[in-house]
């Protein structure tokens, strides 16, 4: 899940977790044959995309409703921090992104009768380049007040934040007392602020040591420093967290419960309500049409389902 003060600075939840081989950084460039330097599982590339887009067809009427620069171009351009899987990392070959929210995007292209491109951007750089650069920003975007002031959003997917720690929690680590802990979150992430932030400054006001918050660009990172054990625990949307339990061959495990569920959103610049309203009209059409389903089903991703999207949803600030 992710936020932003400024949008700039703090962007949104992050959902997406990806085991890296040796020290690769959160780019999700593995092979789905190598190991990490603990002989955890990568994540990256141990799973395929399994929704095809060809499936989908073309609706006419919503592809008349795209602004004419769009329409020109044939393409929708896509940025996403592919280092957060299973909703977005990079393949097998280390190049080709695939992931839930990538096989979203190709869908709602195809309904469109356009070509996507999604294109590997840094997590906190994708909103401040919509337009210019990207059409959409599709990276598990968690929708708050300070998006919404910023950006169009328009709601996909519903997650919360996670915890895992090693295996049987060697460290004795509690969510009730973290102060004097090591906790590894993405920067930019909800997770980073209001979350660690705010149990940083409980934990200095009761004069207890603070919380050892680090923040790092890329989830596969974080992932990487827990299983080594170089950090306590982590804490990133719950999908994420949950497919690093499945991919690191039970070096971790779940702490606690998941909580503060909130929609996830495709991003579109402020400016663009056209293109914001196309989608969310295109993202309708797939869940009607069973498409959403399939691919959420594809990925192991079915809790977050959501059955209505909406444009710039109301949210709890």
């Amino acid at each position: 899940m992710q936020i932003s003060p400024s949008l700039l600075s703090n962007p949104a939840m992050k959902v997406a977790t990806v085991l890296a081989v040796g020290a690769l950084a959160l780019t999700a460039c593995t092979n789905a044959s190598e190991t990490g330097p603990s002989g955890a599982a990568s994540a990256s590339g141990s799973a395929a995309a399994s929704f095809d887009p060809s499936t989908v067809q073309k609706d006419d009427a919503l592809a008349a409703m795209l602004p004419e620069a769009i329409k020109a171009k044939g393409t929708l351009t896509v940025g996403s921090d592919t280092s957060y899987a299973p909703a977005e990392f990079l393949g097998t070959d280390g190049q080709t992104p695939v992931g839930y929210d990538v096989d979203i995007a190709k869908a709602i292209g195809a309904a469109l009768g356009l070509k996507v491109q999604v294109q590997t951007a840094e997590f906190t750089g994708i909103l401040p380049a919509l337009g210019p650069k990207y059409d959409l920003g599709v990276s598990s975007f968690t929708i708050n007040p300070e998006r919404l002031a910023a950006v169009n959003m328009v709601s996909y997917y519903q997650a919360g934040t996670g915890w895992a720690v090693q295996k049987g929690n060697p460290k004795k680590i509690s969510l009730d007392d973290l102060c004097g802990k090591s906790i590894g979150v993405q920067t930019g992430t909800i997770q980073e602020d209001p979350d660690l932030s705010d149990r940083n400054k409980k934990c200095t006001a009761e004069g207890k040591q603070p919380i050892n918050i680090v923040t790092l660009k890329t989830q596969t990172d974080i992932t990487t420093r827990l299983v080594n054990g170089s950090i306590d625990a982590m804490a990133a949307d719950s999908p994420i967290i949950g497919y690093a339990l499945t991919q690191t061959n039970g070096q971790l495990e779940k702490l606690g419960e998941v909580y503060d569920s909130a929609p996830q959103g495709i991003a579109v610049a402020k400016s663009d309500t056209a293109l914001a309203d196309v989608v969310q009209k295109t993202m309708t059409k797939l869940m009607e049409d069973g498409s959403y389903k399939k691919i959420l089903e594809g990925w192991g991703v079915t809790d977050g389902a959501i059955t209505k999207s909406e444009v710039n949803p109301a949210v709890a600030s």
